[in-house]
């Protein structure tokens, strides 16, 4: 993500001068705001191997339920929060059953903290590990508003539900357009469990979190739902379109699509006299991908002329690749008087990613789009402005620094050896 201080300095003063203009009257202000609330969600393992006394000389359910009491106490008063359970009521083997064990112990709203703790305290370690299901069933409790909301997931093991694949799960519920983080911890995990929560946590732009200790539990506790306390900027959702043509028409700020593997995505972006774009993308790997893979940004004008481009290339060693680009319009000319129209620019976004046949490629991978119109250069020194980005300049900067490099290299070559042969 690219970040733009002049675009974010303009959503504050949006914010702040709405803030003043929609000023509540008293009566109004006693009211709370659920509406903008963040909400958090802490999604709880009771299945039967939370018994394992192996987290500092206590089991690990004592030190979740220790973890849950200290953070408790600590919950922002604007943060809305609940609690959903997953293997904790279903003693049995019947494995159907022991799939649909998941309940919301306490609902999403404002804390009542002495009924949350007394919540938590009737816990025992029971049953199955149904990890799909229970994100289902959370993402359901934080379906409404519009506010910030994340899904804290606690588990000592992998989902034992299979094949409902809580991953696979992960991306449908980011493939929604809802924005809702879904951040994993794992309780002394194993490789596959490892393995299992980082896929989730990816999914969704989530953080996944090994915890060996009580203390690391609560410390990670806290500071995700403290993270969701904080203000950030929502990316808004879109489709881009198979040409420009139809392509959605996006002003300045933060978009998220998803784009299928090797896909063509359009969007069109309008530039007036004398404004700068600039643009970037982002396409996140969620998924196991081959290696080699590439990102390329594209503008043109709607008569399929090249502007400029931007591209970036990978081999695997990072989940994300961006790639960004730049280009100013001349200014309007002031002599002539008349009203000039804002130029239609065509952004391409396009990837080169591949998979193995094993890994589903739907929904699409991850993109996020940051657009941003700023005052263009004052000077015509800008390369951009002559269109560098074309190639045509920068190849024949090239070419003519490469032969007058190769002129002057070979005239001190000759110099020296005419003084060699003299000495």
């Amino acid at each position: 993500m690219i970040t733009r201080k002049r675009l974010a300095a303009g959503v504050c003063g949006l914010l702040a001068a709405l803030a003043v203009g929609l000023l509540p009257t008293p009566a109004a202000a006693d009211a709370p705001d659920t509406k903008s609330s963040p909400k958090v969600e802490l999604v709880l393992d009771v299945s039967g191997s939370m018994r394992s006394r192996d987290i500092d000389g206590q089991s690990r359910m004592a030190a979740a339920k220790q973890a849950f009491n200290e953070v408790l106490d600590a919950v922002p008063e604007e943060v809305q929060l609940g609690i959903r359970t997953l293997g904790a009521d279903y003693p049995g083997q019947d494995r159907k059953l022991g799939c649909k064990d998941t309940r919301q112990l306490y609902p999403v709203g404002p804390l009542n903290r002495t009924e949350a703790k007394a919540a938590v305290a009737t816990l025992n370690p029971t049953g199955w590990t149904p990890i799909g299901p229970a994100l289902l069933g959370a993402a359901d409790d934080l379906k409404d508003g519009d506010s910030t909301r994340r899904i804290v997931l606690i588990t000592d093991g992998e989902d034992t539900c299979a094949p409902l694949d809580p991953c696979q799960i992960a991306r449908d519920i980011a493939a929604k357009g809802i924005h809702l983080v879904i951040d994993t911890l794992g309780l002394l995990p194993d490789a596959k469990t490892r393995n299992q929560l980082s896929c989730i946590a990816e999914a969704t732009g989530g953080t996944y979190t090994s915890v060996q200790h009580s203390d690391q539990l609560r410390k990670r506790v806290h500071q995700l739902v403290d993270r969701a306390a904080k203000p950030v900027v929502t990316p808004v959702a879109t489709e881009g379109a198979q040409q420009c043509s139809s392509a959605p028409k996006l002003t300045a700020g933060l978009y998220s699509d998803r784009e299928k593997f090797a896909e063509h995505r359009w969007y069109r972006v309008d530039v007036p006299p004398g404004q700068e774009l600039r643009a970037s993308v982002s396409i996140a790997a969620d998924r196991a991908v081959n290696n080699d893979y590439g990102v390329l940004l594209r503008a043109s004008t709607p008569q399929g002329r090249e502007i400029v481009r931007g591209s970036e290339a990978g081999d695997g060693r990072t989940d994300v690749i961006s790639s960004g680009l730049r280009y100013p319009t001349a200014p309007a000319d002031k002599a002539s008087g008349d009203t000039q129209p804002a130029r239609t620019v065509c952004l391409q976004v396009s990837n080169s990613f591949s998979a193995p046949a094993s890994v589903k490629t739907d929904p699409g991978l991850p993109v996020e789009l940051s657009i941003d119109l700023v005052d263009g250069p004052d000077n015509a020194a800008d390369t951009a402005f002559f269109g560098l980005g074309h190639g045509w300049w920068l190849l024949g900067a090239l070419a003519l620094a490469g032969l007058l490099s190769g002129l002057l290299w070979g005239w001190i070559s000759r110099w020296r050896v005419a003084v060699w042969r003299t000495n």
